[in-house]
């Protein structure tokens, strides 16, 4: 967990000067996620980096502290609590994913042309499908659910402009009807690879995390740990061997994509907007249509960059 924690960086930004600068700043000297890579191959190695650096800390014990503790499931104590005074590594996972939703959000809010806009959210996309080809479905998730947000997915004239076929197989693949059928068929194909694998870039297995961990609190709290007959119920305990077992296997696996270190520092210390922020961003680029957006934008023009 010490090693964990070392490798968490925590970024803190002011909203209204990145929106100030970005609206107001000749396009030469912003910087940017495609400033600073153009291959979507290549961040999807990137972000394949992150992840597997953030699941060679988690170890299977944190999964049984955080059952123990309480139900990650609940809304009211969530189990990846960042109020908590010491972070485990299960909580700077959550966290990646979080942040990695909010950049790909704000880097799809910035441009203030919707040509722009358009080329930020396929260029996603394709990052999007070449992590599903890696077999990084963590990240996957992360940029579906950022492109997915409010404030992205009411922006319909920057939408209109994207060819958006190869986005809509990407969330079907990620679908959560039937109990995310279409992911687990797909998760069972990388594994089948990964365990039949001769080299590491097939070995690579990064599953949707938040799922993973639900699936395994669901097994330990819905299987009675003995039968009627005061048995143990040796089923549940082989199963959650199997599902942690597999876990421990993935996350060994090291990354066999050489590190770009710029990629890298950008994807941990760019200034990301938060909700508010994403909203005043999306309404500035497409205007708001309704009297409720209208209200909203004013306020946060307001108490976010002081104007009436």
């Amino acid at each position: 967990m010490a090693q964990g924690d070392e490798s968490i960086v925590k970024v803190t930004a002011s909203v209204s000067d990145k929106l100030v600068a970005f609206k107001t700043k000749p396009a030469p000297i912003q910087k940017d996620m495609i400033s600073i890579c153009n291959d979507p191959f290549t961040l999807a190695q990137q972000l394949t980096h992150i992840e597997l650096e953030h699941l060679s800390h988690i170890g299977p014990e944190e999964f049984v502290q955080a059952f123990i503790q309480k139900d990650p499931l609940d809304t009211t104590q969530p189990c990846f609590s960042e109020q908590s005074k010491s972070s485990s590594n299960l909580e700077a996972y959550v966290r990646w994913f979080n942040r990695l939703c909010y950049l790909v959000a704000t880097e799809i809010c910035m441009p203030a042309k919707k040509k722009q806009r358009a080329q930020v959210i396929e260029f996603f996309i394709d990052v999007a499908r070449e992590c599903f080809n890696i077999g990084n479905f963590n990240s996957l998730m992360a940029i579906i659910s950022g492109m997915n947000m409010s404030p992205v997915s009411r922006l319909k004239k920057t939408w209109a402009k994207v060819k958006t076929a190869k986005f809509f197989i990407l969330e079907h693949q990620m679908d959560p009807t039937g109990n995310f059928y279409n992911y687990r068929t797909a998760l069972r194909g990388a594994a089948h690879r990964s365990h039949t694998a001769h080299s590491n870039r097939e070995k690579i297995v990064i599953p949707f995390f938040s799922l993973l961990i639900k699936d395994i609190y669901f097994l330990n709290e819905s299987c009675a740990n003995r039968l009627p007959n005061g048995h143990v119920n040796f089923e549940k305990f082989v199963e959650l061997a199997r599902q942690v077992g597999e876990f421990i296997a993935w996350k060994q696996v090291e990354c066999p994509f050489e590190e770009d270190r710029s990629i890298l520092h950008y994807l941990h210390t760019a200034p990301i907007f938060n909700e508010d922020g994403l909203y005043l961003a999306s309404y500035e680029s497409e205007s708001p249509e309704n009297q409720v957006e209208k209200d909203r934008w004013k306020c946060l023009r307001s108490s976010i960059l002081g104007k009436t």
